[in-house]
């Protein structure tokens, strides 16, 4: 006896209930969502490779700032819960350094209001935390606003652009009052890393 239940061919009776199952499994199968898509830049950027400062899946840094928990804080964030494309060694003589972090002192010009900026340069790039904002009793002084700014500014470092106020939540959004208060790397983030670092 044969018969046909949904496209699937059943043979003698002894089979006819894994058949059964199978037609079942094959009508009843749930469609899987798609994969998230990241979020979008501001401005037409887009989060970019070729503007970071990852070498071979590594940003390796020195250090010449005060803020150094706030440095350790964010390679940390960008580095834990399956995000480890990228990893975040010491300079040494075994390597060169892709970025520094270092200190300014500023108020004026590109300055006014910045807590902290990446760069990119022709030899190492550099994050450059601001002290005018960052230092005990100002703007962004706290431990918890120096931690936020520098995993901001790693994140950029890793190739993210700034993302819409008006989008998912992201550390990568522009306004420090926009980004989340814990400093950590988002669900949309989390898209947006594995995205473009795999």
């Amino acid at each position: 006896m044969r018969s046909r239940l949904s496209g699937a061919r059943c043979l003698p009776w002894a089979a006819t209930l894994t058949c059964l199952v199978l037609a079942t499994t094959i009508n009843h199968a749930v469609a899987t969502p798609a994969a998230a898509q990241p979020t979008k830049c501001t401005g037409g950027r887009t989060d970019s490779r070729g503007h970071s400062s990852v070498d071979r899946s590594e940003i390796a840094w020195e250090d010449e700032t005060r803020y150094d928990d706030a440095r350790q804080f964010a390679a940390t964030v960008w580095s834990s819960d399956g995000l480890d494309r990228v990893t975040f060694p010491k300079d040494d003589a075994s390597r060169i350094a892709d970025m520094e972090w270092s200190d300014i002192n500023r108020t004026d010009g590109t300055w006014f209001n910045v807590g902290a900026a990446w760069s990119p340069g022709p030899g190492t790039d550099w994050i450059r935390m601001n002290s005018a904002y960052l230092g005990k009793g100002k703007k962004f002084g706290t431990k918890s606003g120096r931690r936020r700014v520098a995993a901001h500014e790693l994140g950029h470092a890793l190739g993210f652009c700034h993302k819409a106020a008006s989008g998912p939540a992201s550390l990568m959004k522009r306004l420090l009052v926009e980004q989340p208060t814990n400093g950590r790397p988002t669900r949309s983030d989390r898209t947006n890393y594995h995205s473009l670092w795999g």
